[in-house]
């Protein structure tokens, strides 16, 4: 297996660096070909490190770093003032062809911000879009895009995210043609704004996707779509209340097995089906929302992501590098988009 190098950004989540301890370790241990470039201060660098067994230790590189972009900082200003710091320094790792991707839990607005004037976007895409997948009542996942890229988009933004997202669910989710659909507010062809409105012309007119026209809200976790593209301040509240929505389920099962005595001991017969469940539901599985349309790869993590769902987002940078998405995002919108 060919080697393939990470840049990781561990300063800039709410847990702080220790969060990926556990991840790195983990990661290091199951891919041996893996080598990880911890972007970091010194100090919080070697406490990590200490962290992994030695003999994972050479599997790791510190790329020392001055500076921090924290979560309340505007995005102008971290483009301007923090060259330094350890965001920028793993957007630049990749730039520079000296690491494959990174991976970061910092300020979404400053990685997106930096990630588009470090690595610039892909010829015949606009915007980058941030995309990640989700259950959904079927054996598969559904792709959702854009989670907050950019919260104003015009239809020829709608159509490019649409390519963009059959080729990653091509590529990661191994789906030969994948269904795609626009998040409206009904499934009537009267429904919608001028937008989606266009944005469906536009993409009926698509001879490379398969557009099945517009899904609601309720539709995106029944299975029949592999992507859903919408707009990024729609596709936010979308991905925010679905997760909202897991973790209550969560709670509650857990609340109704410790209720009664009746329902403790028959909660141990169910035990299988509800670790099943769990994991189904699991937010921290679906933690790393890729920002797709770029010369490069951008993993976002969730600021506030556990050690598991840590582990979540190394791995999607694994399997999007394996997969080599920038260029098949490349070839694709060259033939579908570019040619026309």
């Amino acid at each position: 297996m060919t080697k393939v190098i990470i840049a990781l950004d561990i300063m800039g989540g709410d847990r702080g660096p220790h969060v990926f301890s556990s991840a790195v370790t983990k990661i290091l241990s199951e891919f041996p070909f893996v080598h990880i470039v911890l972007c970091a201060t010194e100090s919080s660098a070697n406490d990590l490190i200490t962290k992994v067994p030695s003999h994972l230790r050479a599997q790791l590189s510190v790329e020392a770093c001055e500076q921090v972009v924290d979560m309340q900082m505007k995005p102008a200003f971290a483009l301007r003032k923090m060259k330094n710091s350890s965001m920028r320094r793993a957007l630049d790792l990749v730039n520079n062809q000296l690491a494959h991707g990174c991976v970061s839990s910092g300020n979404t607005g400053a990685l997106m911000a930096m990630a588009n004037y470090v690595l610039k976007t892909l010829n015949g895409i606009s915007r980058p879009a941030l995309v990640s997948s989700l259950p959904t009542r079927k054996d598969k996942k559904v792709l959702l895009l854009d989670l907050g890229a950019s919260i104003n988009c015009d239809a020829e933004n709608l159509l490019q995210y649409a390519v963009m997202g059959s080729v990653l669910q091509q590529s990661c989710g191994e789906v030969d043609s994948p269904k795609v659909a626009l998040l409206n507010v009904g499934e009537e062809d009267i429904k919608g704004n001028s937008v989606i409105k266009h944005a469906d012309a536009l993409l009926k007119e698509c001879a490379g996707l398969d557009y099945i026209g517009y899904v609601e809200g309720d539709d995106i976790f029944a299975g029949e779509v592999d992507v859903v593209v919408t707009d990024g301040f729609t596709g936010n509240i979308a991905l925010k209340a679905s997760e909202g929505i897991a973790k209550l389920v969560i709670e509650e099962i857990k609340s109704l097995t410790k209720e009664t005595f009746v329902a403790r001991c028959l909660s141990k017969f169910m035990l299988p089906l509800l670790k099943n469940l769990y994991q189904r539901m699991n937010p921290d599985q679906y933690n790393g929302a890729s920002l797709i349309g770029l010369r490069g790869i951008v993993i976002k993590s969730h600021g506030n992501a556990s050690a598991e769902a840590c582990y979540y987002a190394l791995k999607q940078a694994i399997s999007e590098i394996n997969l080599s998405v920038p260029d098949r995002i490349r070839t694709k919108i060259e033939k579908e988009l570019l040619e026309h």
